[in-house]
């Protein structure tokens, strides 16, 4: 009997692909890691937490073909969050990946116990935390979260090579004892719609000013974000009314804690949205770097 014990996964997993030759398609896992990320997003907001989740890779492994990854909340200033709802966001991801992939084909057998829920499908055992298996139904009714989900299973076969896929709790971990098969992933169970070659996400950001504009336009601010430069207009109405009725300076270095637009582009190969533009729709706060005080902006 395998057995699967979703608790143990904490804030992140290994995404193990079941290959012979120890690599996999860039397409295919970049594919993978974005469906995953968007699915996370929505998790977080579903369950109506104040924060956004990130998903990054730690590190590649042999054994096959491994990834570590793990969910980070915003870690500073304005958008601090309580670290519980991570182990949530990964337990219900792990949760649906198992769940409803396996029901695709052959069904299977809930229990719900007071604090678990043991989900059987043949000799298989998936074993999920009360709150997590709670929140994993929440979530699944939501069709961008499913849509999501679907999309990044059917990314992992995008590479041929790829016989099989499961999740670990570490790196030194041994193979899944669960492992999907490839015909498995394979199987849909509802009508996908079509992609849209354009989107718009948002999310919560600290941007660290580079160039600023002093003056109502569309001219574009540059800003330091996750280590790279971009440029964007600041699209909040009220931004300017605020800069000119408080007494504050703005400086390059000092830090505005905003809400992002960002403009994406599907590439149709490989289904992967890349940034095109970004906007600056909603200023929450600015930190100067000269002086040790915060200002709250739109109060």
């Amino acid at each position: 009997m395998a057995e699967l014990r979703i608790s143990t996964l904490e804030t992140g997993f290994v995404l193990y692909f079941e290959t012979l030759d120890r690599r996999i398609n860039a397409y295919a896992l970049a594919s993978t890691l974005v469906s995953l990320s968007d699915a996370a997003k929505v998790a977080s907001r579903t369950l109506n937490s104040a924060i956004d989740v990130e998903i990054v890779v730690e590190a590649l492994g042999s054994g096959s073909f491994k990834a570590k990854i793990s969910a980070l909340a915003r870690s500073s200033g304005l958008f601090v969050a309580q670290q519980m709802v991570m182990p949530l966001v990964v337990g219900v991801l792990a949760t649906y990946i198992y769940e409803h992939t396996l029901a695709k084909k052959d069904e299977i057998s809930v229990t719900v116990n007071t604090d678990e829920v043991v989900i059987s499908h043949g000799d298989d055992r998936l074993i999920v935390p009360r709150n997590v298996h709670d929140a994993s139904q929440e979530v699944a009714q939501n069709p961008a979260f499913t849509k999501s989900m679907d999309r990044m299973m059917g990314s992992v076969i995008l590479d041929e090579r790829v016989t099989g896929f499961g999740i670990s709790p570490t790196m030194d971990s041994p193979p899944p004892s669960i492992i999907l098969p490839r015909e498995l992933l394979a199987i849909r169970d509802r009508e996908t719609e079509p992609e849209p070659p354009t989107r718009t996400v948002e999310e919560d950001a600290d941007l660290y000013i580079v160039k600023a504009i002093m003056e109502r336009s569309k001219r574009k601010w540059e800003f330091k974000w996750h280590g790279i430069t971009i440029s964007a207009p600041i699209k909040d109405p009220a931004f300017y009314d605020d800069f000119a009725r408080h007494d504050f300076t703005i400086a390059p270095g000092d830090e505005f804690q905003a809400r992002l637009a960002i403009n994406q582009k599907r590439d149709d190969i490989s289904g992967v949205y890349t940034n095109t533009s970004y906007e600056v729709i909603r200023v929450y706060r600015h930190v100067s770097r000269a002086k040790p005080r915060e200002l709250a902006l739109n109060d």
